[in-house]
């Protein structure tokens, strides 16, 4: 292991001369240290003598993000990694740096800088606590600096490699998480480095260019998130990893236990968890097995507080003393710990108090349901909770035999075995995955904005189903624009509008569907009134390149159709 502020000191890079280790895999090639430490050296002589002191460092590749990074860090320069590249989003952090490093502009520096900078001395000394921000959002979506020094993430690339550096050996570092945020970060760009691992420069989204990727690097290990590792199990070539990964890690959120099993099953070992924060750094880790509790990370100390809190001392913090989370924890007789969610995720309704985690817990129970979020919703005259659920196969088979309203009555009645009815989740939505965000993470206002109305103005109740065949529920909105001269007096929703809403709803796993070549059978059997609640169903063909559709209000058959569409554009 190479200290993160000796990484580019003279004399280790001198031992790289005779064996240049690889860094980064790029498609076919490899590259090393040598050009990496070049490469690095030739930024650090380009911002050194810049007056501005934070750095905004924006750039999606791992390899150029790398280089800039280290190279600020040798110029003495400050790091701010925004979680967003997006325009509005650095106009809200433009206080908290004084200029902006783009991928465009890492680009553009010469490769003989330093050649060119003899005023400058550029020798790759790095203080060992070099400074660096990076944002994190929490529950609230706001985004909130954390300030952190090069000293704490090198104390958790040695807890790392302490834990799994045996285990990973000599593997790649594949990836499908971006490196803005600090797992990312650690696991795809700083622990690499440190142990003299190489990092692959593509983002694995599913198995099959994961497989590509294998088998050009050759043994791996894979960086992933619940959202991601959650799919994996049902797309094609997920049991046909030859070899597979020595080791999935997941962060972000809890991994299903249903997912967790499917890659014991076929893989031979489920995914290894982290628990941890920006703040905290990584505090525990699992793989769900016979027990869900949470084994403390070496060198982490941790403890229950009197309100419940989980507590911790560790390496990873700039304190010494306890540092206190907002998670409810219950030890369990080994020292392990399961968590019982946030404590600031309770609530008071009419009296009532409810714990929202409890409530998704308790939902997760039933056989219906795989994945459960909750949130608060502002209602006309009260506060009311709204329950988020991902159906499981037979959740599904429940919705489409008997219908949402009779689903959700199933499920209030599993609940109300454990809550008073008064807290019970009012409003409901089914979808096919939570929204979790590239960071892996569930944040309350993406939770929220499911309850609201779609941007095209339907509000979708519930969808279940596959790639071939898609089923929702949608309430059309009285005050739909649509309605507005259609007709007066008898307001009905327009046909093409609901061949629009097709198209639209199927373009989400159909890609080519909005290249339109015909409308075939097309058939408008039933007005569809405001208020209404309607049942789609969608039929996919891909081979003919076709896409049946049928609209249902109650037994009445509204519309159906046939859309053949061309390759996509």
């Amino acid at each position: 292991m190479i200290a993160l502020h000796d990484l580019l000191a003279a004399p280790l890079a001198a031992a790289d001369t005779q064996a240049p280790r690889a860094v980064c895999r790029d498609g076919a090639d490899t590259l090393h240290f040598p050009a990496f430490r070049a490469r690095v050296l030739a930024i650090a002589a380009h911002v050194s003598p810049r007056a501005e002191q934070r750095f905004a460092l924006c750039a999606d590749d791992p390899y150029t993000f790398a280089c800039a990074l280290f190279g600020l860090f040798v110029a003495g320069k400050e790091p701010v990694i925004p979680a967003s590249s997006a325009p509005g989003y650095l106009a809200d952090l433009s206080d908290a740096y004084d200029a902006v490093l783009t991928e465009a502009d890492i680009a553009a520096i010469s490769a003989d800088a330093p050649a060119t900078a003899d005023a400058i001395s550029i020798t790759g000394t790095i203080a060992a606590n070099a400074p660096l921000t990076l944002y994190t959002s929490g529950s609230s979506g706001v985004p909130k600096p954390v300030r952190k020094t090069l000293a704490q993430f090198n104390a958790e690339v040695q807890t790392l490699e302490a834990q799994w550096g045996a285990l990973a050996g000599d593997a790649t570092v594949l990836a499908s998480v971006p490196h803005h945020h600090i797992y990312g970060l650690l696991f795809r760009v700083f622990w690499p480095l440190a142990a003299c691992r190489a990092f692959d420069r593509s983002t694995c989204v599913d198995p099959q260019q994961l497989q590509a990727r294998m088998a050009q690097c050759g043994p791996t290990v894979v960086v992933s998130t619940p959202a991601q590792l959650s799919r994996w199990p049902d797309l094609p070539g997920f049991d046909a990893f030859d070899p597979a990964p020595r080791a999935f890690f997941s962060s972000g959120g809890p991994l299903a236990f249903d997912t967790a099993r499917r890659f014991a099953a076929v893989l031979g070992h489920a995914p290894r968890e982290i628990y941890g924060s920006t703040e905290t750094g990584g505090i525990a880790w699992r793989m769900q097995a016979g027990s869900d509790a949470w084994c403390p990370m070496p060198g982490i100390e941790v403890r229950r507080a009197d309100d419940g809190a989980l507590e911790l001392r560790s390496p990873h913090l700039d304190h010494d003393g306890w540092h206190r989370t907002d998670d409810a924890v219950a030890f369990d007789t080994r020292g392990g710990f399961n968590l019982l969610g946030r404590l600031d995720r309770v609530v008071k309704l009419d009296g009532k108090r409810v714990a929202l985690a409890e409530l998704e817990a308790r939902l997760r129970l039933h056989p219906f349901v795989t994945e459960a979020a909750t949130t608060v919703l502002d209602g006309a005259s009260r506060k009311r909770i709204g329950a988020l659920a991902v159906l499981s196969a037979e959740g599904n088979a429940a919705l489409r035999r008997e219908g949402r309203v009779q689903l959700v009555k199933t499920l209030r009645r599993h609940l109300a075995g454990y809550f008073d009815m008064t807290v019970l989740p009012r409003h409901w939505r089914f979808r096919k995955a939570l929204p979790f965000d590239a960071r892996g993470k569930l944040q309350a206002a993406a939770i929220a904005r499911t309850f609201e109305a779609h941007e095209d103005g339907f509000e979708i109740l519930a969808e279940a189903g596959d790639d071939n065949e898609r089923f929702y529920e949608l309430h059309v909105p009285p005050t739909l624009v649509h309605f507005a001269g259609h007709f007066p007096g008898l307001p009905i929703l327009p046909g093409v509008v609901q061949i629009d809403w097709v198209v639209r709803l199927a373009s989400e796993y159909v890609p080519g569907v909005r290249t339109l070549v015909s409308i075939d059978r097309l058939k408008f059997m039933a007005p569809v009134p405001p208020g209404a609640v309607l049942k789609l169903v969608m039929t996919h063909d891909a081979l003919r390149r076709r896409l049946q559709f049928a609209w249902h209000l109650g037994e009445r058959d509204c519309a159906s159709g046939v859309i053949v569409y061309g390759e996509p554009a």
